[in-house]
């Protein structure tokens, strides 16, 4: 039985031609950039997520990046993080010019662990991540009094994001709402904040042609978010789904030595990650089996090539550096049944007890 990590057309077929007429209305209306179908999906998406407004942008990367300058970040600050994350979560901040300050991860949750924030003059925003879909403890980071930036790039549609100055969204194909290529936004009830962010996605120019701070071009593209828009009714069905299938993981795996991710409110199952005894030949086995895993992330950040001017070794997060030696993400995708959730569970048991 084939199992992939993820089935777009599987998911495209299911839309039964929504996403074709969504397209054909783009082209038919030829506004391609910004405009009025980026102006719903904005307030459609703010509306989903509770906030006062939203900004489309063009990734999930430049999200980050866009918010970080809106809150003037730069040369001599300093932004905390984590270090369990893909690599734009500190890119965008290392990219300003400011410097990644990496926090441990609470092991339970691989979430950034707000007990371990130290706060200096330098510290200039927090970015926790609210990684594979589970919400991060965000509490005791806003009553820190900083900025916080939450990256949700894994979460769009949790009831558990929001609480921070800004909400930072991906909609890279294989997010819980992906686009047919890039695209971002960025949430906030913080309206002044907004401003400066779509200011910012346009070079920084108003009125046209009169450019008074720096920006980018990180607008997003009409055509991205009607299909968006095109798949956004759906987008809680099959969060619900991700839901039942980790559930039924969890059930199915219970007993193995698989180290299993526990459920929160607002957890909406991005990835299914376990930490897993023996990974590589676990997933050696189960490629032979057709079921596709992933590692989600096989080296910690602080330890990138790139980071090593900062300074960190190996042993600084040692509850990152460990995970990364043991997640193993399992296929979790909507379009998964119940007799592919059975099969990989029945092959993993398979392997723990003895018969790779």
């Amino acid at each position: 039985m084939k199992v992939p990590l993820l089935d777009l057309v599987a998911q495209h077929q299911a839309l039964d031609g929504a996403v074709e007429a969504a397209v054909q209305r783009v082209l038919a209306s030829g506004q391609f950039v910004l405009g009025p179908e980026v102006a719903a999906l904005e307030s459609e998406l703010a509306a989903l997520h509770g906030k006062k407004g939203a900004v489309g942008v063009s990734s999930g990367s430049d999200a980050l990046l866009v918010s970080l300058m809106a809150l003037g970040v730069g040369p001599g600050d300093e932004v905390i993080t984590t270090p369990l994350s893909f690599f734009s979560t500190a890119g965008a901040i290392a990219r300003l010019g400011a410097r990644p300050v990496f926090v441990d991860i609470r092991p339970e949750t691989l979430n950034l662990d707000a007990g371990q924030v130290r706060i200096t003059a330098k510290t200039k925003a927090i970015v926790p991540v609210h990684l594979f879909g589970r919400p991060a403890d965000l509490d005791a980071l806003v009553a820190t009094g900083l900025p916080v930036v939450e990256d949700a790039a894994q979460a769009v549609g949790s009831s558990g994001i929001g609480a921070g100055k800004a909400t930072t969204l991906s909609f890279f194909p294989s997010k819980n709402l992906g686009a047919a290529g890039d695209g971002g936004m960025v949430l906030s009830d913080d309206e002044a904040f907004l401003a400066a962010v779509r200011l910012l996605r346009t070079h920084g120019s108003h009125p046209k042609y009169i450019h008074a701070v720096l920006g980018g071009n990180f607008r997003l593209d009409a055509l991205q978010a009607a299909v968006l828009r095109a798949k956004l009714p759906h987008l809680s069905s099959w969060n619900e789904r991700r839901r039942s299938h980790a559930a039924r993981y969890r059930q199915l795996l219970e007993g193995t030595p698989l180290g299993l991710p526990t459920d929160v409110p607002g957890h909406v199952w991005h990835h299914f990650v376990v930490r897993a005894p023996r990974r590589e030949a676990l997933r050696t086995f189960l490629k032979h089996s057709d079921v596709d895993t992933e590692v989600y992330y096989p080296l910690a950040l602080h330890l990138q090539p790139c980071f090593r001017p900062l300074g960190y070794q190996g042993g600084d997060c040692p509850e990152a550096e460990r995970a990364t030696a043991e997640v193993l993400a399992l296929p979790v995708h909507p379009d998964l049944n119940g007799d592919q959730i059975d099969f990989v569970s029945e092959r993993v048991r398979a392997f723990y007890a003895g018969a790779a």
